[in-house]
């Protein structure tokens, strides 16, 4: 997997927005102005911020060694993943998309994405 994919999926969901207010090492993905993702494009391999809700963090946790408390974030809502080689595609892309769906149901309905039905 590449930072080309990686960003190519998280620019598809509705809405989607990149930019690096921490500075270029760390790409920012929002919707409506909140976060959903942020990626450490310079790790190898490449790493990623994702929300989460709390009890299945924890058991993400304990499943997968790829994935630890969020890194500089509150550690009950967020997880880090590092995209590893030995981490299926499908896992971390349904990852993305919870992370996404729990920030656009915490948005007034006004400023949700159309394509999105929580």
């Amino acid at each position: 997997m590449t930072l080309v994919q990686l960003r190519e999926f998280l620019l598809s969901q509705p809405g989607a927005t990149e930019d690096t207010p921490f500075g270029p090492e760390i790409l920012v993905y929002r919707i409506a102005g909140k976060m959903f993702a942020l990626v450490d494009w310079q790790a190898e391999p490449l790493s990623i911020n994702l929300k989460c809700e709390p009890e299945l963090a924890l058991l993400l946790r304990e499943i997968h060694p790829e994935v630890k408390p969020g890194w500089h974030m509150n550690k009950q809502h967020w997880n880090t993943v590092t995209l590893s080689e030995n981490l299926d595609a499908e896992l971390w892309q349904g990852w993305i998309v919870h992370s996404y769906e729990r920030v656009v149901a915490g948005l007034p309905r006004a400023r949700r994405p159309q394509a999105v039905k929580p």
